[in-house]
């Protein structure tokens, strides 16, 4: 079972491989929406987009539109991606606006190291937080 599928579904399982990895913006374009300059303000991070407006980078889903856990579906697929992490299942992902946060446990340090590299890499994602995950 992938990542995707056991944090979110097999519903965005079946999204991702329908929408492949692509920039933001033009995932965005492509569904016919406007991608926000800036991440959302903390106080509007849970109110979902309306209609035409711009959406924060980290609200982008796996298939352009809006997605109020677009950011961590997003960093689940990268994991999903990646032969080193793509068999972890010890690990959950969330976010708090656009910072991404890690829970669980992990092997060993390195395999940490690589899990926020990547998720530090995919768009949208300000911060990784990793303080809740365990080593050993």
């Amino acid at each position: 079972m992938g990542w995707l599928s056991r944090i979110f579904g097999k519903e965005d399982e079946k999204t991702a491989y329908e929408f492949p990895p692509m920039p933001i913006k033009e995932a965005v374009e492509r569904a016919g929406g406007k991608l926000a300059q800036a991440p959302m303000a903390a106080e509007a991070s849970d109110t979902p987009s309306e209609e035409g407006t711009p959406i924060p980078p980290e609200r982008v889903g796996l298939d352009g539109k809006y997605d109020q856990s677009g950011l961590a579906k997003r960093v689940v697929r990268a994991f999903d991606l990646d032969s080193d992490t793509d068999d972890i299942e010890t690990v959950w992902v969330a976010q708090l606006g656009s910072k991404v946060v890690l829970k669980g446990t992990v092997p060993s340090r390195e395999v940490l190291d690589n899990l926020v590299s990547i998720a530090s890499q995919v768009e949208g994602a300000t911060d990784v937080d990793s303080s809740q995950v365990q080593v050993g």
